[in-house]
C-alpha cells in the first residue's frame, strides 16, 4: 500500500494531477493496479527530522483509516507544507479528507460501507 521508489514519487509531481491544501499537497496519477498506493514527503524545511517523522506517522496513520474510502488504481502522494508543523492531527486529518474529496478519489458511501465490509 506503501509508495516507496523515488521514481515513481518523481513521476506522480511531474505527470499526476495535483491539488493544495493549506497544510498539504496531494498529487495523484493512475497507476493502472487493482489498489491504491501512498507516499508521504515532508521537506526539511518542515522542521528537524523528529518532528518530520511524527507528522509522517500522522498522515500514514489518516490515510490508513480512510484507505477503504479511497478509489483503488491510484499512486497518490502527500506532500507536507511548512504550516503542518504547527497543526495538530484533527487538522491534518481534515486536511486530507478535503484533498481526497476535490480529488475524487473518495468512494460513494455504499461502496465505503461495502469495503469495510470486505476487509472486517
Amino acid at each position: 500500500m506503501r509508495l516507496r521508489e523515488r521514481e515513481r514519487f518523481g513521476q506522480v509531481r511531474r505527470e499526476g494531477a495535483c491539488w493544495t491544501d493549506r497544510l498539504i499537497v496531494l498529487c495523484a496519477l493512475p497507476n493502472g493496479l487493482d489498489r491504491s498506493r501512498f507516499g508521504f514527503s515532508v521537506s526539511r524545511r518542515v522542521g528537524k527530522a523528529v518532528l518530520r517523522n511524527r507528522l509522517k506517522r500522522r498522515m500514514r496513520e489518516i490515510v490508513r483509516l480512510r484507505s477503504t474510502g479511497v478509489a483503488a488504481g491510484w499512486d497518490i502522494v502527500f506532500i507536507a507544507r511548512q504550516p503542518i508543523a504547527r497543526a495538530d492531527y484533527h487538522e491534518i486529518e481534515r486536511a486530507v479528507e478535503r484533498l481526497l474529496r476535490q480529488a475524487g478519489l473518495t468512494l460513494p458511501r455504499a461502496e465505503q460501507q461495502k469495503a469495510r465490509d470486505v476487509v472486517a
